[in-house]
C-alpha cells in the first residue's frame, strides 16, 4: 500500500473515532434532556392529584352540608305538618268548647297547653284591653235617652264565684301543665276591667241590666257577692225562674230579651264571653263578645311556637 492510502486510512479511522465520541456525547446529551423532562411532568402530575383530592375534599363537605341541611328542613317539615294537623284539630274543639260552653275540665289533653300559654304569654290581657276599649268607645259615641229605656246587658257569670268544686277540678287539671293559678288570674284580671266597664257605662247615664245562669232561688247570695264586690246600681238581675232552670241558656236569654222589648226597653248592647248570651233573637244594635280565658289564641301559637328548624 503506498503511503498516500496509508496517510487516507488513518484519517479516515479518526473521523470515525471522532463522529464516535460526538454521537455518544449527543445520545448522553438526549438522554439527560428525557430525564430532566420527565421530572417535571411528574411534579406538575403530583401537584394536580393534591389539587382533584383537595377539589374532592371540599365537594364531599359541600354535599355533607347540604344533606345535613336537607334532613332538618324535612324533619321541620314533618314537624310543622304535625303540629299544623293538631293546630286543625284544636281550632274546630275550640269554637265546639265555646258555643257548647264546655268547661275547662272537659278540653282534650293536648289542646291545654295553647289555652295556657294564652294567658301566661299576656295575649289574653291584651285581647281583654282592647276589647274593652272598643265598648267604651261605643258607647262614649252615644248618649241614652232620658226616658230610661236605653238600657246594656251585661253577663255578670264571667265574674260571679265559680262552684267550688268545679273550680278545684281546673286548678288539678291546668296544675298538671305548671299553671295552678293562670285560670284565677285571668278570671280576677278580667273582674277587675268589667267593673270599670260597669262603673264607666253607669257614670255615663246607661241603665245597666244584669244577666245570669243562675236560678233565682240564689238570689239572696249573688246580691250579696255583686254589692261586695263593687257592683250596684243596677236597673234589674235578671235570673231564672223555676220553670227555666232547665230551660236552654240561649232559649232562656233570647226568651228574657224578648220581655224587655215588650216592655218598650230598646237593647243598645249585649256584652258577655260566652255565645249563648250573644246568639238567638232581639239582641239589639250591637252585640260584644269579650274574649275567654280558657280557650284559645291559636294563630298567636303557631306564630310563636312552631316552626320549622333551621
Amino acid at each position: 500500500m503506498s503511503a498516500y492510502a496509508h496517510q487516507m486510512e488513518r484519517e479516515y479511522s479518526a473521523q470515525n473515532l471522532s463522529s464516535r465520541e460526538n454521537t455518544g456525547t449527543e445520545v448522553g446529551s438526549h438522554y439527560e434532556s428525557g430525564f430532566y423532562m420527565t421530572s417535571f411532568a411528574a411534579t406538575i402530575f403530583i401537584g394536580a392529584l393534591v389539587a382533584v383530592g383537595i377539589l374532592l375534599i371540599t365537594l364531599l363537605i359541600a354535599l355533607t352540608v347540604m344533606l345535613q341541611s336537607c334532613q332538618s328542613k324535612s324533619s321541620g317539615v314533618v314537624e310543622v305538618q304535625k303540629t299544623s294537623d293538631d293546630y286543625n284539630g284544636c281550632k274546630a274543639f275550640a269554637l265546639y268548647a265555646e258555643l257548647n260552653s264546655l268547661q275547662a275540665d272537659e278540653f282534650l289533653s293536648f289542646c291545654r297547653i295553647p289555652a295556657i300559654q294564652y294567658i301566661r304569654a299576656g295575649q289574653y290581657a291584651r285581647d281583654l284591653n282592647s276589647t274593652m276599649w272598643l265598648v267604651q268607645n261605643y258607647f262614649s259615641s252615644i248618649t241614652p235617652q232620658n226616658d230610661g229605656l236605653d238600657v246594656v246587658l251585661i253577663d255578670i257569670d264571667d265574674i260571679l264565684t265559680s262552684n267550688p268544686h268545679q273550680t278545684i277540678l281546673i286548678m288539678h287539671r291546668f296544675d298538671q301543665f305548671g299553671c295552678s293559678d293562670c285560670v284565677e288570674e285571668a278570671k280576677h284580671l278580667k273582674h277587675l276591667l268589667i267593673l270599670r266597664l260597669y262603673m264607666k257605662l253607669q257614670a255615663s247615664g246607661w241603665p245597666l241590666i244584669l244577666l245570669t245562669r243562675k236560678s233565682a232561688r240564689e238570689q239572696n247570695a249573688t246580691v250579696e257577692h255583686l254589692i261586695s264586690t263593687g257592683f250596684s246600681g243596677w236597673v234589674s238581675l235578671i235570673m231564672r225562674s223555676d220553670d227555666e232552670v232547665h230551660m236552654d241558656s240561649c232559649d232562656y236569654f233570647s226568651r228574657r230579651r224578648a220581655v224587655m222589648q215588650k216592655d218598650g226597653f230598646r237593647i243598645t248592647g249585649v256584652i258577655s264571653s260566652h255565645f249563648d248570651a250573644l246568639t238567638g233573637p232581639y239582641l239589639g244594635k250591637h252585640v260584644f263578645k269579650l274574649p275567654n280565658a280558657i280557650y284559645y289564641d291559636f294563630e298567636h301559637q303557631i306564630e310563636s311556637t312552631y316552626r320549622p328548624k333551621k
